[in-house]
């Protein structure tokens, strides 16, 4: 059983037993409305439900309201499995349809609280909130009345369900057993002793002892008898004891096993504990048996006993004490999410540790904020692609003890799409892209299909993590992107322009040195009218005064006209567009001073707006010469 907290609404159905109540089809009755059982036993809370066809249920739990302080809402309960104070205590043997059992073991007397089943479902709907189930927890206890014939009673503190059949012990040794609480016989001075009692089925859970007509009986008292320890720490059963003083004790210690005969032997005598255990002599002014115990071992896992034994070959054992060995483990289940669902990571150990035990998260080895560290549960929710890592846990004051780290695995569609295009550079009229187009993409599972638009194209033109256009024309000149598509949805990316040079670049050679020169001489034949405009409207200058203009070989425009026009030129593979320079040069005020010209008239105010305005000499034509000729 789950708990589903995502995009649902909590219904709770809780109706007491003998009163089958329902409401529009929805039903929950308890087989038991009160339950009253022993301390550090176990015990199943059992429901049956129903609710009207067609309607989804998500999850089914047990909660206890007492617990309401460790819930992250508490308004909503929380899955009794999710409180550290249960854990490794509580599982569901087993749900059917309709049927419902929730088990308890090792029963405290802080488990006293009433015990409810819900249902939880996605859609809103009628919810109810009545008694469940009460769980009474109790101990035994010998209560002793009388002056000189004692009557001896195991009294609990709430009537103990299933008619219990209760047992009678005395010295530790085995005396009768009845129906009825209460020792049959009157305990008279010649049967002083120690008194303890227990209840058929559980013979391990003794009472403690009651010394009767003395005040020196033999005893051993353990303060707990179900401990609970991480793996390599160390643990101290506490223990105290009691004997007369004749016949004197010849020998006191601990055990977890029994000889051929069924005597006990030493645990400090066994190679697997030898260094690791320590108890104190007996004889100690505090009568201290305290059993301690370093660097544990999940093999540990046992009961252990106390024993006294006397020089008259007497003997007497404590009631056991079972000790549990625990390490750290981490359940995430799916260990794959896709973004945007939720992932819960649960932090378990075998038994309950304490009722205030505190878990610490990591990610990747590194320490992670943890709100509710009272919890053993860590909710990711929605998942995003950050939250992929290997998790751990450990006991807050054990950080050193981490549990097995685990894989969350977050599933993602295409993102980051992009492409590119290396090495980057002019697109050349008549050639390749090489290398070609790639579309690249960060996804999980990794991108399935790639394909290539065009933004003028509706359909796909190619398909591929990688494009190639061969011979480029003005024709495939436009805006590329590309699509990356896994199971889970896709992206595109961003617009690429790719363009072909302006039209006469795919044009033969020729052409190319044609259109060059007719229009160096086009803005050359400009040049010189607009000196004459000059030489005319200034009646001061006279014919002496004309422009010549010499040809000088060092003249940038000299050169690019005289090489453009050459006939062993016309190959003009591999050559700079001088005409560009020429261009320039000639609109260059620095260029104007050369040898055999009369810059006067040049440098009038009134007519250098004429000269600075020509908007022929602004215009700048690039052209790009092919890589290759055919």
């Amino acid at each position: 059983m789950a708990v589903t907290k995502a995009g649902s609404v909590f219904m709770a159905f809780l109706f007491s037993v003998g009163v089958k109540l329902a409401h529009n089809g929805w039903s929950v009755s308890y087989t038991r409305k009160q339950i009253c059982i022993l301390k550090r036993s176990s015990v199943d809370l059992t429901c049956f439900y129903t609710y009207p066809s067609g309607n989804l249920v998500i999850s089914t739990f047990w909660f206890s309201a007492k617990q309401s302080d460790k819930w992250r809402d508490n308004s909503i309960p929380e899955d009794l499995t999710e409180d550290p104070g249960y854990s490794g205590r509580v599982k569901y043997p087993g749900t059917e349809s309709g049927h419902s059992t929730l088990r308890i073991t090792d029963l405290r007397e802080e488990d006293s609280a009433e015990y409810r089943f819900s249902f939880h479902k996605q859609t809103s709907g009628l919810g109810y909130s009545l008694p469940g189930t009460s769980l009474s927890i109790t101990g035994l206890q010998v209560k002793v009345t009388g002056s000189q014939k004692l009557t001896l009673t195991c009294s609990t503190t709430c009537p103990l369900s299933d008619n219990p059949t209760y047992m009678w012990y005395m010295n530790g040794q085995y005396l009768q057993e009845d129906i009825f609480p209460w020792y049959r016989y009157l305990v008279s001075s010649n049967y002083a002793g120690s008194y303890s009692c227990a209840v058929k089925g559980h013979e391990n859970l003794h009472s403690p002892a009651v010394c009767v007509h003395g005040h020196n009986c033999q005893s051993v008292t353990t303060v707990n008898r179900n401990m609970c320890a991480l793996k390599g720490t160390s643990v101290d059963i506490s223990c105290t004891y009691t004997y007369p003083n004749d016949p004197q004790i010849s020998k006191a210690f601990w055990s977890n096993k029994w000889g051929p005969r069924g005597d006990p032997e030493d645990l400090s005598q066994d190679p697997k504990y030898m260094g690791r255990v320590e108890y104190r002599i007996p004889g100690n002014k505090e009568n201290d048996c305290t059993l301690r115990f370093r660097g544990l071992r999940m093999s540990d896992s046992a009961e252990y006993r106390f024993t006294l034994r006397n020089i008259l070959g007497g003997k007497f054992a404590g009631t056991p004490v079972l000790l549990t060995v625990t390490d750290v483990l981490l359940e995430l289940g799916p260990t794959s999410v896709s973004e945007g669902e939720s992932a819960i990571l649960r932090c378990r150990t075998k038994c309950t540790l304490g009722p205030n035990t505190a878990f610490i998260w990591y990610k990747n080895g590194q320490p992670i904020p943890n709100n509710y560290p009272y919890s053993n549960s860590l909710c990711l929710n929605p998942v995003s692609n950050d939250d992929a890592g290997g998790y751990s846990c450990a006991v807050d004051g054990h950080d050193d003890l981490h549990s097995p780290e685990v894989t969350l695995t977050v599933r993602y569609k295409p993102k980051s799409t992009s492409v590119s295009v290396s090495p980057s550079g002019k697109i050349v009229g008549g050639s390749s892209v090489t290398p070609p187009l790639t579309c690249n993409s960060d996804a999980n599972p990794p991108v399935q299909n790639y394909t290539w638009l065009k933004r003028s194209i509706t359909s796909p033109i190619a398909s591929g993590q990688s494009y190639t256009i061969n011979k480029i024309s003005s024709e495939d000149s436009g805006e590329y992107y590309c699509a990356a598509r896994n199971i889970l949805g896709g992206e595109n990316s961003s617009l690429i322009p790719i363009y072909s040079p302006v039209a006469f670049i795919s044009a033969p050679v020729v052409g190319v040195g044609v259109g060059a020169v007719l229009a160096a001489g086009a803005l050359v034949f400009t040049y010189c009218m607009l000196k004459r405009r000059f030489r005319g409207s200034d009646h001061s200058i006279t014919d002496t005064h004309s422009v010549h203009v010499h040809p000088d070989p060092n003249s940038d425009t000299y050169t690019a006209l005289i090489n453009i026009q050459s006939p062993e030129n016309e190959d003009l593979r591999g050559t700079t567009s001088d005409t560009y320079t020429a261009l320039i040069n000639i609109k260059s005020p620095e260029n104007d001073k050369q040898e055999g010209v009369t810059h006067t008239d040049l440098q009038r105010e009134d007519q250098i707006p004429v000269y600075e305005n020509i908007p022929l000499y602004e215009t700048i034509l690039r052209v790009e010469p092919p890589q290759s000729l055919d």
